[in-house]
């Protein structure tokens, strides 16, 4: 888990994904000679996102690489950056012109609202970002770190990069703000290669009726709804590789799928990921079990869907 690890400590929140995918063309550069297909590198038209693409596309994967954080305001201000757990002494990181940061959120009620605002010894300029202070942990059956999402999707995606064949990985921005890139990537992948079968690699949260270590959840709908011979025919797979999973319904919360749904082309999708504890929190936690399903999961499907 050395790569989850790595991948938890990179500073990305959503709007500033550049180094995430400094360090994504890196990482595919140094380790793609050990893959089955060493992939097409696109990145150009793309803006902060990126894409991999491998062989003849059947399938696109879409892994967000941004995360929730906070934006420096006035007046020692914090505004949130997508939805954040915010609580009292939260320590968060970051930095400016002036140097490295290391403060902690203040919460404070007024005119029963939260005010958010930050402790430290100066004053940290205007528009700085921030997040979570990372502290990896790792047990025999869980992982706990800030940022799991979406981490997670990150690393499943390049574990099944290492036998992809045949498909399309690609590396998205601005999931936690509400979106934004996932049109023009997925209008990309249509155009060019005619792919219109699409897998959100992402985390979905542990409920009432999706738990820690009974495997990869597969959504049947959050907010929006695939088509569901679409869903369908990935259970169907699902079954036939005899890897644990779990269905999951919802009427809230929603991923990259939202964007797809919407979109003015024939595309199908479904949301399948890992569950997580403690969302949006410094103390998110996953099932490595449920991981490890995730994973032979997607090479099942990426291989015939």
């Amino acid at each position: 888990m050395h790569l989850l690890e790595t991948l938890c400590k990179i500073f990305s929140p959503s709007g500033n994904e550049v180094g995430m995918k400094s360090f994504l063309i890196a990482y595919v550069k140094e380790y793609q000679h050990r893959w089955k297909v060493q992939p097409e590198i696109v990145e150009d038209e793309l803006q902060d996102c990126l894409m991999l693409r491998f062989g003849k596309p059947r399938t696109a994967i879409l892994a967000h690489m941004d995360t929730v954080g906070f934006m420096v305001r006035y007046q020692n201000q914090l505004l949130p950056i997508g939805g954040p757990q915010a609580k009292d002494r939260y320590k968060l990181v970051g930095s400016d012109s002036l140097g490295p940061i290391l403060c902690e959120l203040v919460v404070a009620k007024k005119k029963k609202q939260h005010q958010l605002t930050y402790n430290f010894a100066r004053g940290i300029e205007c528009g700085t970002e921030l997040v979570f202070e990372s502290h990896f942990k790792e047990t025999k059956k869980y992982i706990r770190s800030c940022y799991l999402d979406n981490r997670v999707g990150i690393y499943n995606a390049l574990k099944v990069a290492e036998t992809l064949e045949n498909g399309v990985i690609a590396f998205t921005c601005w999931e936690e703000q509400g979106g934004g890139s996932v049109p023009y990537v997925s209008k990309y992948i249509y155009e060019h290669y005619q792919t219109y079968q699409f897998l959100v690699s992402d985390i979905t949260w542990v409920t009432d009726g999706v738990h820690h270590g009974e495997g990869v959840a597969i959504s049947m709908r959050d907010k929006n709804i695939p088509r569901r011979s679409f869903i369908n025919k990935v259970v169907e797979l699902a079954n036939a590789a005899k890897v644990p999973y779990q269905l999951e319904v919802e009427d809230g919360g929603s991923s990259d799928g939202r964007e797809l749904q919407l979109a003015p082309y024939p595309f199908d999708w479904c949301f399948v990921g890992t569950p997580i504890a403690n969302a949006h929190s410094p103390k998110e936690k996953v099932c490595k079990s449920d991981l490890v399903c995730m994973i032979d999961l997607y090479k099942y499907l990426m291989k015939n869907l």
